[in-house]
């Protein structure tokens, strides 16, 4: 269930360490969104800016993303999409879609980067044993992803 009807935007140049509820962060300089789970869950939610993630569109007053926001790797596993600034559920997805998503995921980045969809991902580098930083939270979300 979404709680948060509308996102207000926010360009900033770095994003927050603590995201506000309702507000979607636009950082340009580093082609990223974050924003707090629109289901109320307080979970943080980034989406990357890339040729094969997701697009964002500003209209002069509001901001959309495109493809739709799927929290499969959050327990409350929350849909929706960002249409100027409003938040609209999209249903839920079972098992089986989210793991052909993920699929057609890499083979797209694979096709637009020169890579076999068959290869393996680079190893990620070990992160030292402190608490982690926005950029490694952001890191991690983005990797687990795929």
């Amino acid at each position: 269930m979404i709680r948060h009807k509308r996102l207000e935007h926010r360009f900033v140049d770095h994003i927050p360490e603590r995201l506000g509820t309702g507000v979607l962060y636009v950082s340009m300089e580093y082609a990223t969104s974050a924003h707090s789970c629109c289901c109320g869950c307080g979970e943080e939610v980034v989406t990357p800016f890339t040729p094969t993630d997701w697009k964002m569109t500003f209209d002069g007053e509001t901001i959309s993303l495109y493809p739709s926001i799927g929290n499969w790797t959050l327990p409350c596993r929350s849909h929706y999409v960002i249409d100027r600034g409003k938040v609209v559920e999209a249903g839920p997805w079972s098992d089986e879609q989210v793991d052909a998503e993920r699929r057609r995921d890499r083979a797209a980045k694979a096709r637009f980067y020169g890579q076999s969809p068959m290869a393996e991902p680079p190893a990620q580098p070990v992160p030292p044993k402190v608490a982690p930083g926005f950029w490694q939270r952001l890191w991690n979300r983005i990797s687990r992803r795929f």
